[in-house]
């Protein structure tokens, strides 16, 4: 396990990404960078002049594709080299210049969606027949014009675009208050330590196996939470009725439509999700019992729930370690994942290790010309569950690019999520599988039951809050923090079950959450892992072409909607069923875990 940071530099090149695959140097960035910032110029003389010809739309697409791929690619490198060593100026600047030229592309582009609209489908038909080569661009076309009727005028969209900034406003000033301002007090540690308290130690407090210091840190986050709960109620009041407002301005029934909009998604579809999920409550509150009983609390609280019921495994895991058993639990997807996957390691595509300066966290890069990940491995099981994850989103990056041309590479937050859930549950069921080891075992299921908890039911919470929120809104009522606290206390009764006291603090607890300002962002955390477990059930029952249809999914992207490219791996994200299964799962998780901690 990784105890001390090092210099980027004393670290072997074989645990760093491979930049190179993207620019040879620093030089090779500049002079792309410079070529592209001239070719920008070029869009200039379509102004006005899109729909003139076929061969003038097929031009300007083209062109605009070619700069917004290589404005992402110089963007992904500058991005990344910051993330290495956030401290480096040269890399600061770096990324600097390419969000500015980002800026110059999307205003000097902004003319081309506008254009297109002036005009009816049936004029981009006749161009397409006209020129057969246009046919590759025509689903793309399609996804812009579903959006016609919703595009207003050009003085109108000017207005808009120029108020985004300004309605951006409450996001920031949260995001503000909570990282920076606000100041939550302190805690006696385990060692008897004075501790401030913040977001980003909180977890590792509240998780304490000592009550006292965890129940320190729940009141202490919650009521420095209450001193500022006027504010953020303002925020994210002024953040729902702006986006209550775009929506009504461009015709959506309302901002929940506006968001499930942009992937085409049915409305009943959300709806499904909670109302399932609440007639299968009981099964959380069995989740919740099993804690209580293990933890031998007859005052259970809200401060007690996130200690885990089982003490992680101290054993170590080198990175080849990692490697080999990923690579083990993801071969069941056959010959051609694997070998595409080895070459994550042998290409490099992986940021393995922690060093002075580099930035915190996880994440897999969407990068046309390379799949990046980035980690701060420590050696742990969790390490090695978030390596999974990311290779996930990566390898679903690598079948699309190999599959696809550039402006079909792109998929939706709704399928991602999919994608690195699957990849998490097989490595789970891996170890599960291939661990004599007791301790291990339930480890293993203790952290499948949290992430159904927090991936389903958790978010699904949020989901109903937010829907509720805006409903609210949208009816005139004032968004005050005793309605919102009211609102999201009475949730959480509910969610938690008669087991669980519900202190009166977690009422301000949606203050905490980024997410609200996202606009019907999270229930796709929830949708995202019920869709991966029912995928997951196919390839274990050895259903008939599960695997291949698995694949077929991941190499299809951009290429159709959301709920279609689900479809293909066979997953109808418009049944019950679905979310009813995942919830099955987790219920014959509980009943696993008890037979194994009882024997």
């Amino acid at each position: 396990m990784v105890k001390e940071e090092k210099l980027r530099s004393e670290i072997d090149s074989k645990y760093k990404w491979d930049l190179e695959s993207l620019y040879k140097s620093d030089n090779d960035w500049e002079k792309e960078y410079e070529e592209v910032d001239k070719k920008i110029d070029k869009l200039a003389k379509y102004k006005n002049k899109v729909l003139e010809s076929a061969n003038n739309l097929l031009q300007v697409t083209k062109l605009y594709l070619d700069l917004d791929r290589k404005v992402n690619k110089l963007y992904a490198y500058a991005h990344m080299h910051n993330d290495e060593e956030t401290f480096n100026p040269h890399y600061q600047a770096l990324k600097g210049k390419i969000e500015n030229l980002v800026t110059k592309f999307f205003q000097a582009i902004a003319f081309y969606q506008p254009e297109l609209l002036k005009e009816s489908f049936d004029q981009i038909l006749e161009y397409i027949e006209e020129l057969p080569e246009l046919k590759e661009y025509e689903f793309y076309f399609e996804k812009i014009y579903r959006f016609k009727k919703h595009v207003l005028s050009e003085k109108e969209e000017e207005i808009i675009s120029s108020m985004y900034k300004i309605m951006d406003n409450p996001n920031k000033t949260a995001n503000l208050l909570r990282n920076s301002d606000l100041k939550l007090g302190t805690i006696i540690d385990e060692d008897g330590n004075s501790i401030e308290l913040s977001d980003s130690n909180f977890s590792l407090y509240i998780q304490s196996p000592n009550r006292e210091v965890r129940k320190q840190a729940f009141y202490t986050m919650y009521n420095g939470y209450a001193s500022v709960k006027n504010t953020l109620a303002s925020t994210l009041a002024g953040k729902v009725e702006s986006n209550i407002v775009i929506a009504k301005l461009r015709g959506y029934k309302d901002a929940r439509s506006m968001a499930l909009y942009q992937d085409n998604i049915d409305l009943k579809i959300y709806d499904n999700l909670l109302e399932t999920v609440n007639k299968n409550l009981n099964v959380l509150h069995k989740y919740y019992r099993l804690k209580k009983d293990i933890l031998g609390l007859s005052d259970f609280s809200l401060y007690d729930i996130n200690v885990n019921l089982i003490k992680d495994s101290e054993k170590e895991y080198s990175f080849e370690e990692a490697k080999e058993i990923v690579i083990n639990a993801l071969s069941i997807l056959g010959e051609d994942y694997i070998t595409s996957l080895k070459k994550a390691f042998a290409e490099r595509w992986i940021d393995v290790y922690p060093n002075k300066g580099k930035k915190s966290g996880a994440y897999s890069l969407l990068c046309y010309d390379s799949p990046f990940v980035f980690l701060n491995y420590q050696g742990r099981l969790d390490d090695i569950r978030t390596l999974a994850h990311e290779l996930g989103h990566s390898m679903h990056s690598y079948y699309s690019k190999k599959n696809n041309p550039y402006h079909y590479f792109d998929y939706s937050i709704f399928v991602a999520e999919v994608v690195s859930a699957v990849n998490e549950l097989l490595l789970c069921y891996y170890l599960l599988n291939n661990s004599n080891d007791k301790n291990i075992k339930l480890t293993i299921l203790n952290k499948m039951l949290d992430l159904v908890n927090s991936k389903i039911y958790r978010q699904t919470l949020f989901a109903e809050f937010e829907k509720i929120i805006y409903e609210k809104a949208t009816n005139g009522e004032i968004l005050t923090h005793e309605l919102l606290s009211n609102i999201y206390y009475d949730l959480n009764v509910k969610y938690f079950g008669s087991d669980v006291i519900v202190n009166n603090e977690i009422r301000y607890e949606w203050e905490r959450i980024p997410h609200f300002y996202m606009n019907f962002y999270v229930y796709q955390y929830a949708t995202g892992l019920s869709a991966a477990c029912a995928i997951v059930n196919k390839i274990f029952n050895n259903e008939k072409g599960a695997i291949d249809n698995y694949l077929e999914f991941l190499k299809s992207s951009g290429r159709d909607y959301p709920i279609s490219l689900l479809k293909i791996a066979g997953v109808d994200m418009t049944k019950p069923k679905v979310i009813e299964s995942a919830i099955k799962m987790f219920d014959e998780t509980i009943d696993k875990f008890i037979k194994l901690y009882n024997s």
